[in-house]
């Protein structure tokens, strides 16, 4: 595996090795050579293997996966902010920017157009990606969750690199980095439930998720989380990807709530539905959380599942309709006023069907 690793292209990363991997298996999350979920969790569920998986994924036409028309958005001028905005624009799938009591910090960009190592698979639908690392000003903060290409992509982060003054990441993520010519004095890695003040009022600590890692067939080398992000002024959760579990309400009830969660929605499927959280238990997470507002992410750009394109959002307000929750539901680039709890907007999904 590690003289296979080798050979392979820049873009796939590479294994932990040298002091990081020490770090690593010196981990309370790291055993039996791998990072491990709080809970058992198996990768597939009633009775799904992953060649029915794949069977059905690439053979099953399932109605409307990908849009009949490009997805609308708006081109915000984010180099253009004034100092003293706060706010999020979201980029489509799990990609977003957020300006907060005068720090600037950017989460898991993907402006590649394709989810993958190779660009001729899994690209991005008409219309989503409009932003690109030039529409970027200079960034205090890259949060990277995991390594998954839909969240760490190659070509973005070379890109981005002299854009960036810190990376923080999940614990081993950094040694992919490292290799595509980030300085490690730059880089702050976590375990989970480790913290770090930062200038200016900010402390991060890294949270469980469920979920995994991996860019070969070398699975949870590297860990995945979820980010607390306490700034002088608001409390966010960065969520990532995760499966519903028992640490959604722990959190909640550790950090007292928040007053933003940007949470997973899409991707889902009943085969691993104890990676990626479904639509019917998104709410209930949102209120484990204790979350005063919910950002849902991880939808609108990419085909990763065979359920419709648009339905993620469309359950969710559907389900909604009960549990009056504060959800919003940006276009991608549409910005978010951090501190303004009156701004509505617009079911534009319902717009393309």
């Amino acid at each position: 595996m590690s003289i296979f690793s080798l050979l392979l292209p820049k873009q796939f990363g590479k294994l932990p090795s040298g002091k990081r991997l020490q770090r690593i298996r010196h981990s309370p999350n790291y055993r039996n050579g791998a990072f491990q979920n709080i809970n058992p969790t198996p990768d597939f569920t009633d009775g799904a293997t992953f060649f029915t998986v794949a069977r059905d994924f690439l053979l099953k036409k399932e109605f409307r996966t990908k849009p009949m028309n490009p997805i609308p958005h708006v081109k915000t001028n984010l180099k253009e902010l004034s100092n003293d905005a706060n706010l999020l624009v979201w980029f489509g799938h799990s990609s977003y920017f957020i300006q907060i009591d005068g720090k600037r910090i950017l989460v898991d960009p993907v402006f590649s157009g394709y989810a993958s190592p190779f660009s001729f698979t899994t690209k991005a639908f008409e219309g989503s990606n409009v932003y690109s690392a030039d529409d970027l000003p200079s960034i205090d903060y890259l949060f990277l969750t995991h390594d998954h290409y839909d969240h760490l992509d190659y070509d973005t982060i070379l890109q981005l690199k002299p854009k960036i003054k810190q990376v923080i990441c999940a614990l081993g993520t950094g040694e992919h980095l490292e290799h595509w010519g980030y300085d490690a004095s730059n880089l702050i890695e976590q375990d989970w439930n480790e913290q770090v003040v930062l200038p200016s009022g900010f402390i991060v600590t890294a949270v469980p998720a469920r979920h995994f890692s991996g860019r070969t067939f070398n699975r949870n080398q590297s860990l995945w989380t979820a980010f607390v992000v306490q700034t002088p002024s608001m409390r966010l959760f960065l969520g990532g990807d995760s499966g519903y579990d028992t640490h959604f309400k722990e959190i909640g009830n550790r950090f007292g709530g928040f007053d933003l969660a940007i949470l997973e929605n899409g991707q889902y499927n009943k085969n691993w539905k104890h990676i990626h959280t479904l639509p019917s238990e998104f709410l209930q997470t949102a209120i484990d959380l204790q979350a005063k507002r919910i950002l849902p992410v991880h939808a609108a750009k990419f085909k990763l599942s065979n359920h419709a394109w648009d339905e993620p959002l469309s359950k969710v307000m559907e389900n909604n309709q009960i549990t009056n929750l504060d959800i919003l539901t940006p276009k991608i680039g549409e910005p978010i006023r951090l501190l303004d709890t009156t701004q509505t907007f617009s079911p534009w999904w319902k717009e393309q069907q």
